[in-house]
């Protein structure tokens, strides 16, 4: 098993890479997490083309006054799933940011529900924008947000 380590990439570094091997490389444990999965406790967990899947057992420090899981936490989950989804139909030399995303919030997340999965998929990419959606399940699959994003696509 592999030490899961936090930073950033160096941009020469990224550049090289198409976009799938990095997103594969987070996967893999060659490349760091960003520091926000660090805090969050999220993984990255499968990636391939126009697919990505991150995951979180959602603990007490997710946690709303309420006693749920807190909004933002499942839209970080539902922004990098999807994000990353678009990155990995990325070439060398290109890149992605969030321009826009909505997420819907259907039922509760608690630390009962146990693990939950985010997974992103892509709808369209083209040279200048691509749109993805993403869904936030349970163990036995039941849906518990959905969302979909907007991204810039651009030479890095």
């Amino acid at each position: 098993m592999n030490v899961r380590t936090y930073g950033t990439v160096d941009a020469g570094r990224q550049q090289a890479m198409s976009g799938l091997e990095f997103v594969q490389g987070l996967v893999a444990g060659t490349l760091p997490l960003n520091t926000l999965a660090q805090t969050l406790g999220y993984d990255v967990v499968e990636a391939e083309n126009g697919r990505v899947v991150v995951a979180l057992v959602p603990t007490g420090v997710h946690l709303n006054p309420a006693g749920t899981v807190h909004g933002g936490v499942t839209a970080t989950l539902l922004d990098s799933c999807m994000g990353l989804a678009v990155q990995s139909t990325l070439d060398k030399g290109i890149g992605q940011t969030t321009l826009e995303f909505k997420i819907s919030l259907l039922r509760p997340i608690t630390p009962e529900i146990g693990r939950i999965t985010a997974e992103g998929k892509v709808l369209n990419c083209g040279r200048r924008i691509g749109t993805a959606e993403g869904r936030v399940t349970d163990a036995s699959g039941r849906l518990l947000a959905h969302g979909t994003t907007t991204c810039l696509v651009f030479p890095a």
